[in-house]
């Protein structure tokens, strides 16, 4: 029933999105409004013979921190989220919820500067994703917060999840296989080409792929997935993007991104709101203003904009692009304490170009055609 469809899902996420072995130490990072999946992830890491370790974030102490703590308290490290992160081999992050606009009037300095505090948490993390030594996955659980963001009901916006993971199919696993081939064609497409050009309306950006590599997201990593995604060669990203959908990102909104790079670097930014925010994040650290991600969304079960990354990035017919820390798998390399996706529409007659050869037009791959 869709009303319980939680062991089905921590089923799917045990078993092929991060397959749990025996002995595994398996954190499940969640929210208190997740419960209906923390309790279905405990019972099918412990089937599997893991050591389910659950986490659980209790809703409004983030914002009694954030208004609370003085400086020394704003930089200081958790020693056992550390040690959680350094020990643990399987890694359940869940998105669910209380208040989506929670950080909204936090003041973007304190918010700077608790983010420069955790970095040694957000390098750790990314060093033992590169390494492979850390098996992870994000997912989301519907709550009424996500709900309202999304502009539904509690439960359009739980059909809404069952959908998007194909847990409707009677084989999801299945669904998640086939996708996996189809995007292999894509990439096998890609291989060793070198020179992207995105053209449209509100997007004219050209960039190099020297040396870089194309991954198949098939639902491990996220949960649901769908998508192609690269890094472009640091200081080769050069023209203008204005984004045709807001986004959310450390609680805050920000709409209206309009950004402009040269030589890889953003020389100049705005948003028609929370530009404030974004300015911020751009001067965070030193690879904050460079892109650390291309991306292409496949996922046609995807078409209405919720607000949660995780589903907007994978919206059929829609690019993304991350500013600041690269994604090693793809062969990049810039660093940052950042990674914050921003999602495009492509269905106005936009087009992707690679290698002078059309490849991707008003959201669909015209090479499969």
């Amino acid at each position: 029933m869709i009303e319980n469809f939680a062991p089905k899902m921590a089923q799917v996420l045990t078993e092929y999105s991060v397959p749990v072995q025996k002995g595994d130490l398996v954190v499940i990072n969640a929210p208190v409004e997740a419960m209906p999946l923390i309790e279905a992830l405990y019972e099918a890491v412990l089937d599997r013979g893991g050591h389910p370790v659950p986490y659980v974030i209790i809703p409004n102490l983030g914002d009694v921190f954030m208004r609370k703590a003085a400086d020394h308290q704003l930089d200081f490290l958790n020693p056992l989220a550390m040690e959680m992160i350094s020990k643990a081999d399987v890694l359940f992050n869940v998105l669910a919820p209380h208040n989506t606009m929670s950080r909204a009037q936090v003041d973007p300095e304190r918010s700077a500067r608790a983010q420069r505090a955790g970095r040694p948490f957000i390098e750790t993390y990314f060093q033992r994703i590169a390494d492979q030594s850390l098996r992870w996955n994000i997912c989301a659980w519907p709550t009424q917060a996500a709900a309202q963001q999304a502009e539904m009901g509690l439960q359009a916006y739980r059909e809404f999840i069952y959908r998007a993971c194909a847990l409707d199919q009677d084989d999801p696993v299945a669904h998640w296989q086939a996708l996996s081939a189809r995007q292999d064609r894509l990439i096998g497409w890609l291989a060793g080409k070198q020179f992207v050009e995105v053209r449209g309306p509100n997007v004219d950006l050209s960039f190099h792929l020297d040396g870089r590599r194309w991954v198949n997201c098939r639902g491990d990593y996220n949960f649901p997935d769908g998508e192609i995604f690269t890094c472009p060669v640091e200081d080769s990203v050069n023209g203008t993007i204005r984004f045709s959908y807001p986004t959310i990102y450390g609680g805050r909104e920000v709409r209206g991104i309009e950004l402009t790079f040269e030589q890889g670097r953003v020389v100049r930014a705005s948003a028609e709101h929370g530009q404030d925010y974004l300015l911020t994040q751009l001067d965070l650290d030193d690879g904050a203003r460079r892109l650390g991600e291309f991306a292409i969304g496949t996922n046609q079960g995807i078409q209405q904009f919720t607000g949660e990354t995780l589903f907007d990035e994978k919206i059929g017919g829609t690019i993304h692009m991350a500013l600041g820390r690269s994604l090693t798998e793809a062969g990049g390399v810039n660093e940052s304490q950042i990674h914050w996706d921003i999602v495009h529409s492509m269905r106005d007659g936009s087009a992707i170009w690679v290698d002078g050869e059309l490849f991707y037009e008003n959201g669909m791959f015209v090479i499969e055609a």
